[in-house]
């Protein structure tokens, strides 16, 4: 089953969004408050969905957009006016009250866009080119004490934040670490 974070400012929301989606069988349910708590998961679990408020407590929620991986989605669920004042199209917005059947299908099509997703990342790499984003891995494994997952996600991050490939931050990380 996959899993998805789930974070909401008020935690009786979150726990009765976490049950319905565990009692539907949808994913697995990782309860947060805040977004740094949503990151810091987001470093340690594959998860193809954050749903959370439009704000937690630390902040509104659109700004964790840009640090999903690209094979995870947002969405925000709130009242419609809330909603209406975000301003990335980016992110899916679920206006409450809201239907079992609407949030179960909606996070549902979510899990399996981001399914998606990750299959047409990892078929467009060549084997050459799957090689290149290992080492660059193997050597952020190497200099930065870091776990693969850890070189991953630092060079999927670096890789969004830049607007390039996987593979040419890859090559990026490569040179920059293999000067004399």
């Amino acid at each position: 089953m996959d899993t998805i974070i789930v974070a909401f400012e008020h935690e009786a929301m979150s726990q009765r969004f976490s049950a319905l989606m565990e009692q539907e069988r949808v994913a697995r349910c990782l309860i947060c408050r805040s977004g740094d708590q949503v990151r810091r998961l987001l470093d340690k679990q594959q998860t193809y969905c954050v749903v959370c408020s439009p704000r937690l407590t630390d902040g509104p929620a659109e700004w964790l957009y840009q640090d999903l991986p690209p094979t995870c989605a947002l969405l925000l669920v709130g009242p419609q006016h809330v909603l209406d004042a975000c301003s990335s199209d980016d992110v899916f917005k679920l206006a409450t009250p809201i239907r079992r059947e609407e949030a179960v299908s909606t996070v549902r099509l979510l899990i399996q866009f981001g399914h998606r997703v990750e299959h047409l990342l990892h078929s467009r790499r060549s084997t050459s080119e799957q090689e290149l984003v290992e080492r660059a891995k193997n050597l952020l494994m190497e200099r930065k004490g870091l776990s693969e997952e850890e070189a991953h996600r630092l060079i999927q991050k670096r890789s969004m934040d830049t607007g390039a490939r996987l593979v040419q931050t890859a090559r990026r990380i490569l040179r920059e670490y293999e000067r004399p």
